[in-house]
């Protein structure tokens, strides 16, 4: 009986391991910290590790012969000499690499990339990743040795991999997963504000959650709370403008409204006509992400180019961060999306097309991904919207995927032309979307970033460059950027978590005024100039963060 014996040399997936270290030190998409390096670094060293090890298995698996001790030794010489060199030069380069993507940023130089400590990282990441590793051998050694007494060799070492797999999915899913699924929800709901923790409520009528209102002022959470409160009054509208101005209506449900998503749709429609929603000249559905934000950025800009003259309402749909919504919630976005644009846009419809608003739906980042998925084909074409702003759409879009097998093949990946332009385009914050002429009946406007890997990330990157990487390098992207397999992929997913860390303008950080001409494009403003956008920008001026807030 032949058992394989995992234990054999260790240079070559420790060689390869090196060299994907070394690759991770490459520029991507976000400027990485030494720790946030570090832990990246690690990483994908025990990644090359492993892949090294099971090539080694295969070796062996194969029954391929082994290379006898002096031509080994001579090889591993051979083949070290050439990865060190590597890593010694990644090593020196990384943090002119790192300032490269900062100065396109920017953001100000670092003098260091702060080596010894972000390698100490590394190692302390990949001795981690290592002894787990380790244990998972012992398990599964532990396994096929009990079943050899029942079968052959051959079937135990793989009914043995088959029920370690399957241990490690089970503690993962049902022990450590579920636990931080928990303590997120708990984390996440107090930090909403909900009930008993919530302030008074505004004794006023006229806003959602005040005097006389049919949303739950306790349960609309503290993302909905700032958004319903603290937008530009009339007053601040009519001096910017010069004109008289109306209050903007703005309507938001809380997760905690109610149990279901139509439910909660039909809270916040019914609030939105108590309002005089849709009295007004625009109404906007938004989309808000994961947390329950709405961007300030977005919503303010489009309430002063109105004259106030609009009503947007939201419903939320999570309490987590729009990654880890993405990943663990994905459904709830996407059932609140269907409920809240199907109800509205089916009141909508039965108004008097001569007297209705404008209808328009927008949303950002998660937000963006449902609202696209809740404005279905079929409604579209029966009674169609007058258009949409969707900004920083994650990459599993189905609906932004489909835009994109209409691209012009001239024109750039991360910043398409589409068709004659009539019914959609894309704006950046290097070029916006051309303005309100040329338009169809209904104008689709996508803001994205070169830069925002939340929009970029291709999950194949695993084995193949992602198509905007195989074009030239965007004004803030790193012409030093280059695809390495695997490691390209966790690069990015790095970037992922790192996306809202950029500078406003870059990354996930969407920056107020790059909003304006978007909206310009999309809603048409009567008596709109291109020195009221230059003016409204300037106004905006402070990003993502700060809005425009008076």
């Amino acid at each position: 009986m032949r058992i394989y014996n995992l234990s054999g040399p260790k240079i070559l997936p420790l060689l390869l391991g090196l060299l994907f270290f070394a690759a991770s030190l490459t520029p991507s998409l976000i400027p990485r910290e030494w720790l946030a390096q570090g832990a990246l670094g690690g990483l994908v060293l025990a990644l090359g590790y492993l892949i090294g090890r099971f090539i080694m298995f295969l070796w062996w698996v194969m029954e391929l012969p082994a290379v006898p001790g002096r031509a080994a030794r001579i090889i591993y010489v051979f083949l070290a000499v050439p990865v060190l060199t590597v890593l010694v030069f990644c090593l020196g380069q990384a943090n002119d690499w790192q300032n490269g993507i900062r100065s396109r940023m920017g953001m100000d130089l670092v003098d260091s990339s702060h080596t010894v400590q972000m390698v100490l990282v590394a190692l302390g990441v990949f001795g981690v990743l290592f002894l787990a590793g380790a244990l998972v051998r012992i398990g599964f050694d532990y396994l096929r040795r009990r079943l050899y007494t029942f079968m052959p060799a051959r079937t135990a070492d793989i009914a043995g991999f088959l029920l370690t797999v399957l241990i490690i999915l089970i503690a993962t899913r049902d022990g450590v997963l579920d636990k931080v699924i928990a303590n997120l929800d708990e984390s996440v709901t107090i930090a909403q504000d909900l009930f008993d923790t919530a302030p008074p409520a505004p004794a006023i009528d006229g806003i959602a959650g005040g005097h006389g209102s049919l949303i739950d002022w306790d349960a609309m959470g503290q993302p909905g709370r700032d958004y319903v409160t603290k937008g530009p009054s009339a007053a601040a509208i009519a001096d910017f403008t010069g004109r008289d101005a109306l209050q903007p209506i703005r309507v938001y449900a809380g997760l905690a409204q109610a149990d279901t998503p139509q439910q909660r749709a039909d809270a916040a429609l019914a609030e939105l006509r108590r309002l005089g929603g849709f009295d007004r000249k625009v109404l906007i559905v938004a989309m808000p992400t994961g947390t329950g934000w709405l961007d300030p950025g977005a919503v303010d800009t489009v309430e002063y180019m109105h004259g106030g003259d609009i009503a947007t309402i939201a419903v939320q749909y999570s309490y987590l961060q729009s990654p880890l919504a993405l990943i663990l919630e994905s459904r709830s976005g996407l059932d609140q999306a269907i409920a809240l644009i199907s109800t509205v846009h089916g009141y909508w419809k039965t108004l008097p097309k001569s007297s209705r608003p404008k209808l328009y739906i927008h949303g950002l980042s998660l937000g963006a991904w449902s609202s696209m998925h809740g404005t279905g084909l079929f409604p579209l074409l029966d009674d169609p919207i007058n258009g949409a702003l969707w900004v920083g759409p994650p990459f599993p879009s189905e609906r932004w995927k489909s835009v994109y097998t209409e691209k012009d093949p001239a024109s750039a990946y991360v910043r398409p032309t589409i068709g004659d332009g009539r019914i959609v385009r894309f704006a950046s914050h290097t070029k916006d979307a051309g303005g309100p002429a040329g338009w169809g009946d209904v104008r689709l406007v996508y803001l994205q970033y070169s830069s925002d890997p939340i929009v970029f990330y291709e999950p194949a990157s695993f084995f193949r460059a992602p198509e905007w990487m195989r074009e030239p390098a965007a004004i803030d992207v790193s012409p030093h950027m280059k695809f390495v397999p695997v490691v390209t992929q966790f690069q990015l997913a790095v970037d992922m978590a790192l996306a809202n860390t950029a500078p406003a303008g870059y990354g996930h950080a969407y920056y107020g005024p790059d909003y304006v001409r978007p909206w310009v494009a999309v809603t048409d403003p009567d008596n709109w100039t291109e020195a009221d956008s230059a003016r409204l920008a300037a106004h905006c001026d402070g990003g993502f963060l700060k809005g425009c807030r008076n």
